[in-house]
């Protein structure tokens, strides 16, 4: 199964914000440079991620995107759900069929495929993607890493 490219890229954006943004507001546009994600399509993402409530926004000068909770309580599910809506239904895993046709077909299977992906992604938080990131020597951003404009 491969996840969709705009759930890896909200993973990444995310990630890159938690990693990156102990210092204040970062704006996406910075995490798209990091990350080599289109600044324009990560802004729709983390539309996204700010009506979850995974992230706030913060107008001008000095403004961006911070998390709304501690990156120990953010999970990779959360994020995906954000972007992608209820694993149930990203996964085919909708209603009971109402068509005869489909009664032949094994919807539980949906489910429980769902029921494990998910509790796969609900055991991996930001903390801790951030320190196996820290133990494998991933680049953390830092103040001369900054970009200004004048």
């Amino acid at each position: 199964m491969r996840l969709s490219l705009k759930s890896q890229y909200a993973i990444c954006g995310v990630f890159d914000l938690a990693y990156n943004g102990e210092a204040g507001p970062v704006q996406v546009r910075v995490i798209g440079e990091r990350q080599k994600i289109p600044a324009r399509y990560l802004e729709q993402i983390f539309q996204l991620l700010r009506r979850a409530d995974l992230v706030r926004g913060k107008r001008g000068p000095g403004g961006g995107y911070v998390l709304t909770r501690p990156p120990g309580e953010i999970t990779l599910r959360d994020i995906v759900e954000a972007v992608e809506g209820p694993l149930a239904e990203s996964l085919g895993a909708g209603p009971p069929p109402r068509d005869r046709r489909d009664l032949n077909r094994p919807g539980f299977v949906w489910h429980d495929l769902a029921g494990r992906v998910g509790d796969a992604l609900e055991s991996i938080d930001l903390e801790s993607l951030c320190r196996r990131a820290a133990a494998g020597a991933v680049h953390r951003a830092d103040a001369d890493d900054r970009i200004w404009h004048i």
